[in-house]
């Protein structure tokens, strides 16, 4: 049987990176991809090694944990032993999502069993067998958007229904700080973008959008005429309120969206901006309604 270590090698290097990849997503890491790649290159010199005369040193559990930690490391870096150890149990968590997966899969469709003399047996194709490696190649990727896709839905379910947080809304150089409500009932999505809608009082935008855009705004009948240099900002969204049928809603799309989540500034990289003729809060607690996306696909402004 002939084994092509340098197929191994990198089928296991891009594996390794894309682990690490969904551990940055579940736990909002930085995501930096010189990084990424050293620690995926860091846990392939393991399948270098099973080659080698220091294979039984290589499959030694203890060696496995401190090669995890050295991925890890060198992925996310070094800031307090805690950071550390939450990195790595998110790595291994990924890795038997992503692994568990492939095998429940994999023995789903499995016809490698048989029975004789009342023994049940499993014959196994060995590494270098193409259909195992196929399987390998397509389902890694489809388990991997899968577990990334119920990482969001988990993290996005968390968010509670009466959080209040600071928003920061940029038009023309012009800033507007409000205070949003993350509600997970907000739905409001372009839909041929599926850009997340905010939804604003209209009284604290007066503040910063001219008077003429505030009239396209708050009537999507007048959208026939609107202002010229903000046609190409204005989107009409489609909603269902409660007790009635389908409207239209106008939006605009601003410079800039910022949220400050958990003590941290998110930018929005998409994200539009709707605006509501009366009071969203009856106490005032809050100016805006945020939808819950847009927290979810924040990323972390730097010092720059």
């Amino acid at each position: 049987m002939v084994v092509y270590l340098d197929v191994i090698w990198l089928l296991n290097v891009c594996f390794d990176a894309l682990l690490l990849w969904l551990t940055a997503l579940m736990l909002k890491r930085p995501i930096v991809w010189w990084r990424l790649l050293a620690g995926a290159l860091i846990g392939s010199l393991l399948v270098i090694l099973l080659f080698t005369p220091f294979s039984a040193i290589a499959q030694h559990p203890l060696v496995k944990v401190a090669v995890s930690v050295l991925i890890v490391w060198a992925a996310f870096g070094f800031k307090r032993p805690r950071y550390l150890l939450e990195n790595m149990l998110a790595f291994y968590f990924a890795t038997f999502a992503v692994g568990g997966g492939m095998l429940a899969v994999h023995y789903v469709f499995a016809h490698q069993l048989s029975v004789r003399q009342g023994m049940l047996l499993m014959h196994h194709p060995g590494a270098g067998d193409p259909v195992s490696w196929l399987f390998v190649v397509i389902g890694f990727p489809v388990l991997w958007l899968f577990s990334r896709r119920r990482v969001e839905a988990i993290r996005e379910k968390k968010l509670r229904f009466e959080y209040i947080i600071e928003v920061k809304i940029v038009w023309d150089g012009r800033p507007l700080m409000l205070r949003g409500l993350i509600d997970s009932g907000n739905q409001l999505v372009d839909p041929l973008t599926k850009t997340p809608v905010m939804v604003v009082e209209q009284e604290k935008a007066k503040a910063v959008l001219p008077e003429e855009l505030l009239g396209c705004l708050s009537s999507p009948m007048m959208l026939a005429s609107p202002p010229e240099r903000w046609v190409h900002r204005l989107r009409l969204i489609p909603y269902r309120a409660v007790g009635s049928g389908s409207q239209m809603m106008a939006a605009v799309k601003p410079d800039r969206i910022m949220l400050r989540y958990e003590n941290e500034w998110l930018e929005v990289a998409q994200g539009l901006v709707a605006l509501s003729a009366d009071p969203l809060s009856t106490d005032g607690e809050y100016d805006c309604i945020v939808h819950p996306k847009m927290v979810q696909a924040g990323r972390k402004l730097t010092a720059s």
